[in-house]
């Protein structure tokens, strides 16, 4: 698995050095800020090259490692009993840890449920 994420990092990182090569044609430079908590959505580099950089750390875990279980499971094929563990999860962590859970999702391989991916977005979107 973290060979996966490595090379996914490696293939992530050789085409942005890529398209930097090539520039995008703005004139906006990229700021990273000294952490990804400041990404507002609304800047896709900044949202990419924090992936990237979680991409190259251990991941993180929020208390959810029941949660590995659904590992490629679809978004839309969750029972609500197996949602209610997400939200469970979700509903006991502080706002501010909403984006770094959901990028350790992201990096597990593990689809949010639909029944819960609305109180996220709010949470995310704070």
């Amino acid at each position: 698995m973290i060979y996966l994420i490595a090379l996914a990092a490696l293939i992530l990182l050789g085409t942005v050095a890529r398209l930097a090569q090539k520039g995008d044609g703005s004139d906006e430079p990229l700021t990273v800020a000294d952490n990804c908590s400041t990404c507002s959505g609304i800047n896709e580099k900044c949202e990419q090259e924090c992936m990237m950089e979680a991409a190259t750390r251990d991941i993180e875990y929020y208390d959810d490692e029941e949660l590995d279980a659904f590992a490629g499971k679809r978004s839309d094929d969750y029972t609500d009993d197996e949602a209610e563990l997400f939200r469970e999860v979700l509903t006991t962590m502080l706002p501010s840890d909403a984006k770094g859970w959901n990028r350790s999702l992201i990096l597990r391989g593990i689809n949010v449920p639909d029944q819960v991916k609305d109180e996220l977005l709010l949470l995310l979107g704070e």
